[in-house]
């Protein structure tokens, strides 16, 4: 059996924090119900129950033909921050983990999405590593060893120190914390019998399955 990953805490998402995101949105970011873009990180809670360990089988919630697998890479905090600078911020992070952030695909993000993201077992998360320059790392995701996603950390909106000092201004985030630094839009989807790895280079290779729908 896999180990568990190992940390604690809340682990805290984050949406349109990425250049790609915000190009395919487009017009509808002004649009009703949003009426522009965000000003400040959007967030989401991942609980308990869906972080599983790499290796894992994961099955969708009943009804649920297709999963998003979001590619992502989350900062593990080493010590309770608030109010973090940017140029200091990340001397509060302990490391970092590769994660899928899987999601049942929906077209909103207006209202939150607690049914689509919080599912059990919707986060497989690998070790954690020490903390490396994710602005020149790059992920590839693979569906049944197809190649479906290629992105790099570059292309965030907000850099790993710029968010942490953004989402440490309204909130504390304590020791044992986990901040996604954000996932595509629209990613690309898995279904039941699918095997998924995603590759970080320096980071390894976070790899597990897509069961069928529980009875």
């Amino acid at each position: 059996m896999p180990a568990r990953p190992a940390m604690s805490g809340t682990v805290y998402g984050v949406i349109l924090n990425d250049i790609c995101t915000v190009q395919r949105m487009g017009q509808s970011l002004d649009d009703a119900p949003y009426k522009g873009a965000p000003k400040a990180p959007v967030l989401y809670i991942k609980p308990a129950g869906t972080r599983v360990p790499g290796g894992s089988m994961v099955s969708l919630p009943e009804g649920a033909a297709a999963v998003e697998v979001g590619a992502t890479v989350g900062l593990v905090m080493g010590q309770a921050a608030a109010r973090l600078s940017v140029e200091t911020a990340l001397e509060a992070v302990a490391g970092v983990v590769l994660a899928a952030d899987l999601s049942l695909p929906h077209a909103s993000y207006y209202r939150p999405a607690v049914r689509e993201k919080c599912f059990d077992g919707a986060l497989p998360l690998g070790p954690v590593q020490p903390l490396s320059d994710l602005a020149s790392l790059s992920l590839t995701t693979r569906i049944d060893g197809v190649v479906v996603e290629e992105r790099s950390l570059a292309d965030l909106l907000r850099d790993p120190a710029r968010l942490l000092a953004d989402v440490t201004g309204f909130m504390t985030l304590a020791e044992g914390d986990v901040l996604l630094v954000g996932v595509s839009y629209m990613a690309p989807q898995a279904v039941a019998g699918s095997r998924v790895s995603i590759d970080a280079g320096a980071l390894g290779t976070l790899e597990f399955s897509i069961a069928g729908a529980q009875a």
